[in-house]
């Protein structure tokens, strides 16, 4: 299977895994997978909504016993966590939700040593593994070089690092069981101004997606729009999976949208990503 991604409004973790259920991937094996990494604090969220009229599929992860900052979170930046999910925001939205609860939290500080255990112990295989090590690889260096210290410093505080972990894995997870062989993608597009974190203000876009398309050599547009539309988790993704085909014609089989959890002035909310035919080889 070939995938094209259409980031015009950007990219998130649970926008990806929200795509990739809207274009067929297998919900039951996305649960278990997370579920075999026996992390809790957390219940799943399957449902569908409308981001300005346009119907999408809406994953998020939802935690517990967490203050309200902590919910708005998943930044990695050393103690400061990203702001991927707004739960809040929903303009219409169906009212029949798909929860899975798992419950018990406790605010640790996990650093990627630790994530790797926690990936490793997973019921998936080695090649959801290493994608999923990787991603998270490319975020510690991008956060160790925003903070300036060595990336095996990076903590990842629990309510983002799980929020990250389920993601990470999820989509890992999703594109192996859809087979995929090539994934090609459009330029990035984020936003502008300032993003809150927990120690302060930071500009958008956030030190850590820009350090990703630096060391990665990534594509990015800055759009006429407030606020953050790439995630560090989204553009790690992006930089892990990227092995640079170049598209040109192709037929479209089949369309998945992913709706995010913000709603902006001048963008949608959504990620596309197609399943596609097209006659180009690798180049």
């Amino acid at each position: 299977m070939k995938l094209y991604f259409e980031m015009y409004s950007g990219i998130s973790g649970d926008m990806t895994i929200g795509a990739l259920l809207d274009l067929g991937a297998s919900r039951e094996k996305l649960e278990n997978a997370i579920k075999s990494l026996n992390i809790s604090g957390y219940e799943l969220s399957f449902s569908r909504t409308k981001k300005n009229g346009i119907d999408a599929y809406n994953f998020d992860v939802e935690l517990h016993n967490h203050s309200d900052e902590d919910h708005h979170h998943d930044h990695h930046h050393h103690d400061e966590h990203e702001h991927h999910h707004d739960y809040h925001h929903y303009d219409e939205h169906e009212h029949h939700h798909d929860y899975h609860h798992h419950d018990e939290h406790s605010h640790e500080h996990r650093n990627l040593k630790d994530v790797y255990e926690i990936i490793d112990r997973g019921d998936f295989n080695d090649n959801i593994k290493n994608n999923a090590k990787k991603i998270f690889d490319i975020i510690a260096n991008s956060e160790s070089k925003a903070h300036n210290i060595d990336k095996n410093e990076v903590h990842f505080h629990e309510v983002g690092a799980i929020d990250s972990i389920i993601d990470i894995v999820g989509v890992s997870v999703l594109l192996d069981d859809l087979n995929v062989e090539e994934i090609y993608f459009s330029d990035l597009y984020d936003g502008k101004g300032y993003q809150k974190c927990a120690h302060g203000m930071m500009p958008v876009p956030v030190p850590a997606v820009l350090n990703i398309v630096n060391a990665h050599n990534l594509k990015l547009n800055i759009i006429d729009d407030m606020g953050e539309h790439i995630t560090p988790t989204g553009v790690a993704i992006v930089a892990n999976f990227n092995k640079g085909y170049k598209l040109e014609d192709f037929t479209i089989k089949k369309i998945g949208l992913g709706a995010g959890n913000k709603d902006f002035e001048n963008t949608t909310n959504i990620l596309r990503v197609m399943e596609i035919e097209t006659d180009k080889k690798k180049q």
